[in-house]
């Protein structure tokens, strides 16, 4: 009997979702997940996971005291909804589930290492290994120069808002364990600074992790490389072999319905024979790069906007129900 596209990727790939959905989990069974504010901040708008979100303000009232206003509150909710949805999460996969920074900390390193920790404390004391769970930071050098601190005390990051083949080296010289490159956002860049579309191993997007899983391969890096933010299934069949690759459920869902051969299109042999030059990135080369790449340079700023308004989104939700919330609930006698 033929195997269908998602089977046959499992045997070269870990298959990872891209969703804050519980029951799209529990349906499409991904060995690990991730999650970013956009993402939580859809899960939190549905009506099933109501309870976890009015525990998670409840309890950050309880911490933060009456003084406190709703934003106040709703700051540290957002944080603890992510460990909620990322404990519940590990409930259903056995792998690992990532849990995001926030975003508007990206260019500062010593607050994103404070508030690393502070997730990973959260997961500690609810018994989770630290082999379960992954800290998302985006892939700024302030970004990955917390990750190698972190890395450091043995706790695990997945840099994302990854565009650049020079924030990937700097990612795996830190000793990242992770990278996330956005395919299907370089491929939004190019269609719109070329006017053009691209297909299969022609898409910008497919080209640029192709060329970062081989470097890595190449040079014996540890660093997994997992593919992230795909527009169509024909880039993740060309990125067949890649270590993981994080995919929305829809296109879970169609992967899942296709039945077509799927041969390998990354191997770590092949890259092992291919002539890279290898390359030392210290901050002026990662500055001086970063400028010469547009792409990588209007995403990455782009990116990190976009995470930095779905978080104020999910802060003013998060506050609007805690005052519904407080409404409800009888003042003290």
């Amino acid at each position: 009997m033929p195997q269908n596209l998602l089977e046959q990727l499992r045997q070269y790939t870990v298959v990872v979702a891209d969703t804050g959905d519980i029951q799209a989990m529990e349906q499409f069974k991904p060995t690990d997940a991730t999650t970013n504010p956009s993402l939580i901040t859809a899960a939190a708008q549905m009506p099933q996971y109501q309870p976890i979100v009015d525990e998670v303000l409840k309890s950050a009232r309880d911490e933060k005291g009456e003084s406190a206003t709703d934003t106040e509150v709703a700051n540290l909710a957002f944080q603890r909804l992510a460990v909620a949805f990322g404990k519940k999460i590990l409930k259903i996969v056995p792998g690992r589930v990532s849990t995001e920074v926030d975003a508007r900390l990206s260019w500062d390193t010593e607050k994103t290492i404070a508030l690393a920790r502070s997730i990973i404390a959260q997961y500690d004391e609810a018994g989770i290994g630290r082999d379960h769970v992954l800290i998302k930071i985006a892939s700024t050098w302030e970004g990955i120069r917390a990750a190698e601190v972190l890395e450091k005390e043995g706790i695990h990051c997945n840099l994302t808002l990854l565009f650049g083949v020079h924030q990937a080296i700097a990612c795996a010289e830190a000793g990242v364990t992770l990278i996330s490159p956005f395919v299907g956002r370089i491929l939004d860049w190019y269609k719109k600074d070329t006017g053009k579309d691209f297909h299969g191993a022609d898409d910008p997007g497919v080209q640029s992790v192709t060329k970062i899983y081989n470097y890595y391969k190449k040079f014996g890096y540890k660093t997994q490389v997992m593919g992230a933010s795909f527009r169509n299934i024909g880039e993740i069949t060309e990125l067949a072999g890649s270590d993981l690759l994080t995919i929305s459920p829809n296109l879970l869902a169609e992967l899942e319905k296709t039945e077509a051969p799927l041969p390998r299109k990354l191997d770590p042999e092949a890259a092992k024979s291919l002539d890279i030059e290898k390359i030392s990135i210290d901050k002026e080369t990662f500055e001086k790069m970063h400028a010469a790449d547009r792409m990588a340079h209007d995403k990455l700023k782009e990116g990190i906007e976009g995470f930095s308004a779905a978080l104020v989104k999910l802060e003013t939700l998060l506050a609007n129900r805690l005052a519904e919330l407080e409404s409800r609930t009888p003042a003290a006698v």
